[in-house]
């Protein structure tokens, strides 16, 4: 099955519509960090032949839900994944975990396990991508947006001098709400989820947004299948490049 997964995978890098003209990064699985696009070890040929930077997902699922959160799972060997990572050229990580309420006690949990695995992934050298997602369903996401933004201004302190950490966050139901976040000097970039919504409905959405871009792979993939021909298949993923990339630097 993962044979599949990664034929899908190689086939959108390999694309001559994907490079590092209007993709930033690509956040890879472990299996595919492993193994290889156009007989390059995948992170070497992401950034060598298309100047695209790799970053890794480091997070193994979800726990139970607790006080309306899902923490991160435990990673014992996460030292070790990071050492791998840094060996095969990754610059950086990426963790998810899940708000689905307006919790204050949940959503503190879910910020301090993001910052203290953030800091372990910043003591390989690395930059994290922190992601507390918040439900873009739930009827109190506005409220749980502002917890989370306060929550993660309080965090943003403790970053040791001279490090910063990226956030990926779920678009906001108040525009520009993440704006002091992206301001903030110890963050370098924030970047959004389609979080479920359709692309059209991400982009117009993301748009709204001043500083915040896109970081898209469901909505990324919509409408691309392994039966296209090259052509359709480069077409269709072109089109999605180009409106996604439109949402994140031309700002309504």
């Amino acid at each position: 099955m993962f044979d599949l997964i990664h034929e899908m995978r190689a086939r959108i890098i390999a694309s001559p519509v994907f490079g590092g003209d209007q993709v930033l990064a690509a956040i890879l699985f472990e299996q595919t960090m492993d193994r290889e696009i156009g007989g390059k070890p995948t992170a070497e040929y992401l950034w060598h032949d298309k100047d695209v930077v790799p970053l890794l997902k480091i997070d193994k699922g979800l726990t139970d839900a607790a006080d309306d959160v899902q923490l991160m799972k435990p990673m014992p060997e996460l030292d070790y994944l990071l050492a791998r990572g840094v060996g095969k050229g990754i610059f950086g990580t990426k963790e998810r975990s899940v708000i689905g309420g307006a919790n204050r006690a949940g959503i503190d949990a879910i910020v301090a396990q993001q910052f203290e695995v953030g800091a372990q992934v910043l003591s390989h050298g690395l930059v994290p991508i922190l992601e507390p997602e918040v439900t873009i369903t739930i009827p109190d996401k506005a409220e749980a947006e502002d917890l989370l933004k306060s929550a993660i201004e309080t965090h943003l302190d403790a970053v040791p001098d001279g490090s910063q950490v990226m956030l990926k966050l779920s678009l906001p139901t108040v525009p520009n709400h993440y704006l002091p976040l992206i301001e903030h000097p110890k963050v370098m970039r924030v970047v959004a989820l389609s979080g479920g919504y359709s692309r059209d409905e991400a982009d117009a959405l993301l748009a709204q947004n001043t500083g915040l871009i896109a970081s898209f792979s469901r909505a990324l993939t919509e409408g691309l299948s392994a039966q296209q021909s090259d052509a359709e298949f480069d077409s269709r993923l072109g089109e999605a490049i180009q409106a996604i990339y439109d949402a994140s630097v031309v700002k309504t």
